[in-house]
């Protein structure tokens, strides 16, 4: 019948199998069969033995086959060892159309999907891509015109986005999944996460607003999915769960692993269970012993799981739902709520009885390991993800389904690189230019030849089911052929003005040291030499002009000092410039030769008085006292301020101390006839009596006053 889903629950302990009825949204139970594995044939969620796995699935499919009739697709669900989730998002533009039909709003939701692989290309600790399977999707939420959106159905707009957080499973996990089927008669209908199926069913979207953890406990992993903001924001796996406590079951009373497997759950369920070791001994194990040896255990994927919804979360979410066989394990929920730092009353394990779209009735199993069961065969029906297989050189790929798939997803899911499949580009030439290494690339080689079914073709081919793709490398490219022209390209002429003359400025191009043209096409190992003259000092170097730049120092009592004066000086339209300006087009220059340092210059640069002087009133008349402040001496000779003195010279300035005078200096500048005088007489400055010994300043009144 149409409406029946078969699913498949291959689990690292047991296989079940389960067949419903969907009606309207609303499912229910037809038959279900569960085998547990024979052997270990499965580890941490990975089938390690294909046939033996195969065997148990194909059981299962004769069991329900016998009252229900042929099996031939079913819908399968992968743990979540090593997945990897990407966020991405996909638009389409609507320009005021509305989204009318559902089938549109998924093909935008795939092309997301399809935007996650592109980006997981990129991810380097994913090594290739080609690694890797798509094995679910869910939606974080759709946008109009960059509002966020309940549902794109019948809204007009400009443009519709979606973004999706996108799961991927390594290619090892997936293939030997279909290997098993494949040996039991059963092809692929649709493939998720466990996860992902699960919160489907449990936490509807109505709920998704509440920051819930949901964590399935299986056998050999335990998958980790949070809803929080009316989404799901996150998926995580953690390779610890029952298997370890059985383990240590086994080790502690030397069972083997399917009895430490039953004695584990017997002990669970009834406090107590009779066992029998390998050596034919029977003992009976309570609760409280199971506990001493499991314990460690337990702490151990109690601490890892809280961890992982931490790290996932960011924080403590609001509740935690527990599924799978796992989730029965003693004391596990009061050490998650204590480790998160919830309270116990918000950490709960759920089973078939929660999820609300399953019709209940007697024969229904409601233990919490039948929860992913369900969830997949729904999750097949509500979000189916289908695979394309198409062979590329020979070699057969899956590929998740889109709208339209082309031949680059198939090279890319097939681990080509299209860059290697060009020609290799021509051998390059290398030369020397201005003494620096310069690679001359050769020609591209074309690009790779694509066939589709014998057509020829191109990347954005679409593919089919079946489709046969080839690819040719491309032709090889040759060395190139370049111009010295072509090296340095185009120069602009620089016209400037020199002397009231004009003058063009071009570079000269000299290879292996002769001047060459600019059509001489370049060989290997050519050295190529180029003068520019860009600066005025190669302009005058060019024009044979001798140009002395070098600045006028001279020691100065042994500091070293530069005078400008003794440099020559460059004018470029009346401005000052250094020798290394650049030169620009109606340039004017203007060159001021050095011109001879004399000692007074050094001493005006260093701002230094080679004489004090002063103006004093004697009886009224004014006199102007001079004194020498410094003396300039290079080496033993003695200098005067006329005198010149040259670069690199070493001079020597003492100060003498005269920077002051007093009353007896006034005497050198006047003469007084004393014969004439008779009496005592008394000296003022300013009206005051002073002496022949005190200083005197400038603009002070000195007189001699003299008694009858």
């Amino acid at each position: 019948m149409n409406n029946t889903i078969f699913a498949l629950d291959i689990g690292t302990r047991s296989v079940t199998g389960i067949l419903l009825a969907e009606d309207h949204g609303s499912f229910s139970l037809i038959d279900y069969c569960t085998k547990e594995h024979n052997e270990r044939s499965m580890f941490d969620g990975q089938i390690h033995d294909v046939v033996s796995v195969a065997e148990v699935i194909t059981h299962v499919k004769e069991t329900l086959e016998k009252d229900h009739g042929p099996l031939t697709e079913v819908s399968v669900a992968a743990a979540g060892r090593a997945l990897k989730t990407i966020k991405a998002s996909a638009s389409l533009e609507l320009n005021q159309q509305p989204i009318t039909n559902t089938e549109t709003v998924k093909h935008l939701e795939l092309s997301a999907v399809h935007q996650a692989q592109q980006l997981l290309i990129d991810d380097k600790e994913t090594n290739s891509f080609s690694n890797y399977y798509c094995v679910g999707y869910s939606i974080l939420h759709y946008e109009l015109d960059g509002e966020r959106i309940g549902s794109l159905i019948d809204q007009r707009g400009d443009t519709a986005s979606v973004q999706v957080i996108a799961t991927f499973l390594p290619k090892i996990v997936v293939d030997s999944l279909l290997a098993a089927l494949q040996r039991s008669d059963l092809q692929m209908r649709a493939l998720t996460l466990e996860p992902i199926a699960a919160i489907h069913v449990l936490i509807p979207e109505s709920m998704r607003r509440l920051n819930v953890a949901l964590i399935d406990i299986g056998a050999g992993t335990s998958d980790v999915a949070i809803t929080k903001d009316g989404t799901i924001v996150a998926y995580g796996m953690v390779p610890l769960a029952g298997d370890k406590i059985t383990e240590a079951m086994s080790d502690a009373y030397i069972l083997d692993f399917p009895e430490a497997e039953k004695a584990k759950r017997d002990i669970v369920l009834n406090d107590e269970a009779i066992i029998q070791d390998i050596l034919g001994f029977e003992t009976t194990v309570t609760l409280e012993e199971f506990m001493t040896h499991a314990e460690k255990y337990i702490e151990e994927i109690s601490t890892t799981l809280a961890h992982e919804v931490l790290e996932l979360n960011e924080k403590a979410p609001q509740a935690i739902m527990l599924i799978g066989g796992g989730s029965l394990t003693p004391t596990i929920t009061s050490r998650l709520a204590k480790k998160v730092g919830i309270t116990e009353q918000r950490v709960a394990v759920r089973d078939v009885d929660a999820i609300q779209t399953i019709e209940k009735s007697e024969h229904i199993p409601t233990g919490p390991d039948y929860v992913t069961p369900f969830a997949i065969a729904i999750a097949a029906k509500q979000n189916p993800v289908h695979y394309v297989t198409v062979t590329v050189n020979e070699q057969s790929i899956r590929m998740f389904e889109m709208e339209e798939l082309t031949v680059g997803d198939a090279l890319i899911q097939a681990g080509i690189e299209l860059k290697k499949w060009f020609g290799k580009p021509g051998l390059a030439l290398f030369i020397t230019m201005n003494k620096r290494k310069v690679t001359l690339p050769g020609a591209l080689g074309t690009s790779p030849c694509i066939y589709v079914n014998g057509t020829e073709s191109h990347v954005e081919t679409p593919i089919q089911q079946n489709d046969k793709i080839s690819i040719v490398k491309g032709r090889d490219g040759t060395s190139p052929k370049v111009t010295l022209q072509e090296l340095i390209g185009d120069h602009p002429v620089v016209s400037i003005v020199y002397n009231q003359e004009k003058y063009d400025l071009f570079p000269r191009i000299y290879v292996n040291g002769t001047s060459k043209e600019p059509h001489y096409i370049l060989a290997d190992n050519d050295e190529v030499d180029i003068e520019h003259v860009t600066t005025i000092q190669q302009f005058l170097h060019s024009i044979g002009k001798r140009f002395d730049d070098e600045p006028f120092t001279l020691f100065v009592n042994n500091k070293k000092v530069h005078m400008d004066q003794g440099k020559t000086q460059i004018l470029v339209n009346n401005t000052k410039v250094d020798a290394i300006y650049n030169l620009q087009t109606n340039d004017s220059i203007t060159i001021h030769q050095a011109t001879n340092v004399r000692v007074q210059d050094v001493l005006n640069h260093l701002n230094i008085k080679h004489t004090y002087a002063i103006q004093v009133y004697f009886e009224n008349a004014p006199i102007q006292l001079t004194k020498q402040t410094v003396e300039i001496h290079r080496g033993e000779e003695k200098l005067s301020i006329d005198d010149l003195v040259k670069p690199d010279q070493s001079i020597t300035i003492n100060d003498k101390g005269g920077h002051s005078f007093i009353f007896q200096d006034v005497f050198r500048y006047v003469d007084i006839d004393v014969s004439t005088k008779t009496g005592s007489f008394t000296l003022l400055k300013n009206d005051v009596e002073t002496t022949f010994y005190d200083s005197i300043s400038d603009g002070d009144q000195l007189q001699i006053v003299w008694s009858a």
